[in-house]
């Protein structure tokens, strides 16, 4: 089990607290820090089973400087944005066995702790 965290974000604390209440063991990805390579951010998405512009920060001030809301909706193209500008990937992300979950509530974490 992994968790793609910032440690700023309310949201991210509360998914990584649950996880430690729960005795899970998982890495912790600080992907402000550690960005993921298009690759890996492809393949998480297609994990969630969602577009980069499904779990993009859009009110990001870097989202509004890029116009990212007007930005054509090439897979490809978000995904090279997402991973230059990491700050725009929705977090916390969960990643269990072969399932990927944005954990921004107890309800989503429960369901990446179900399915590991």
């Amino acid at each position: 089990m992994e968790i793609w965290h910032n440690p700023r974000c309310s949201k991210s604390r509360a998914a990584k607290a649950a996880l430690d209440e729960a005795g899970v063991e998982y890495t912790e990805r600080r992907y402000l820090d550690e960005p993921p390579t298009a690759e890996e951010l492809d393949a998480v998405l297609t994990r969630i089973g969602a577009e980069p512009w499904d779990v993009a920060r859009l009110n990001e001030p870097v989202a509004k400087e890029l116009g990212l809301k007007d930005l054509e909706h090439d897979r490809a193209r978000w995904i090279e944005v997402m991973v230059a500008n990491p700050v725009l990937i929705q977090r916390p992300i969960v990643l269990t066995g072969g399932e990927a979950v944005v954990a921004r509530d107890p309800d989503s974490v429960k369901k990446a702790l179900d399915s590991r």
